[in-house]
């Protein structure tokens, strides 16, 4: 597993997500209301449109197109049409820096 430097805290609205792509993939990375980061793949598993531009409230995010939601924290599927849970990767923030583990 390796870690590698996403953003900075400060481009992350708190109850917000924004995109980061490295190499072929793509992920959304939300600033909970906790002010803890979270890392999920990034596209929504139903139809493939990407979470970071989805509504963002509490620890939910919907996706943009058919309003399927997910636990970010967990990537567990929470209402349809979504009903495949996304995959979750480890985020921390050091020194201002959001890092997420990437296999």
């Amino acid at each position: 597993m390796s870690w590698i430097t996403a953003c900075k805290l400060d481009d992350i609205e708190q109850e917000g997500a924004i995109r980061f792509d490295h190499g072929s993939r793509t992920y959304a990375i939300y600033r909970g209301p906790d002010d803890i980061v979270y890392c999920t793949a990034g596209l929504c598993t139903h139809e493939a449109i990407h979470l970071a531009d989805g509504l963002v409230m509490d620890f939910e995010v919907e996706c943009p197109k058919h309003s399927g939601a997910f636990d970010y924290r967990t990537g567990e599927a929470l209402r349809l049409p979504a009903c495949e849970n996304l995959k979750t990767y480890p985020a921390e923030v050091i020194d201002g820096e959001v890092r997420v583990a990437l296999a």
